[in-house]
């Protein structure tokens, strides 16, 4: 059809002439209320966003000489950032000479673990990584 009919035929129907495929030979158009379809498009776009559940990485911070009570504290945060569903990278920082007592550090990420090991899976065990030794954790389900 050409360009000049299918303008006549959109304009007695009170519709828009949309290109649908430029690059076709001939190029492909549709008779539409454009308005309507950008705005249903927005609308499936935000219900699509909706549903999306973002991931976060929350971090916590621990040292290899942490008292009993201030571990319950970091192990409470730590279910809770795994309840709503983020990923939980576990620092422990070495001061001093504290570096070569690795293993006591090991330790305490490891208690940490074994604390939230119903909500959580060690997705990289404990690695030294300079000064600091890190663990990521991942929510269950």
């Amino acid at each position: 059809m050409s360009l000049r009919d299918a303008l006549q035929l959109a304009q007695e129907q009170n519709v828009d002439l949309v290109k649908v495929a430029a690059n076709a030979k001939p190029p492909v158009c549709r008779l539409m209320d454009y308005g309507r379809f950008k705005y249903e498009n927005s609308k499936r776009e935000r219900e699509a966003r909706k549903k999306q559940r973002l991931i976060l990485l929350k971090e916590i911070r621990l040292s290899p000489t942490i008292e009993e009570h201030d571990l319950q504290v970091k192990v409470r945060n730590t279910r809770r950032f795994l309840e709503e569903g983020d990923k939980v990278k576990v620092t422990l920082r070495f001061r001093g000479r504290q570096i070569a007592h690795s293993d006591l550090g090991r330790k305490v990420l490891d208690k940490l673990a074994e604390a939230v090991n119903d909500l959580g899976v060690v997705e990289r065990p404990p690695r030294v990584e300079g000064r600091n030794m890190i663990m990521i954790l991942n929510p269950k389900g």
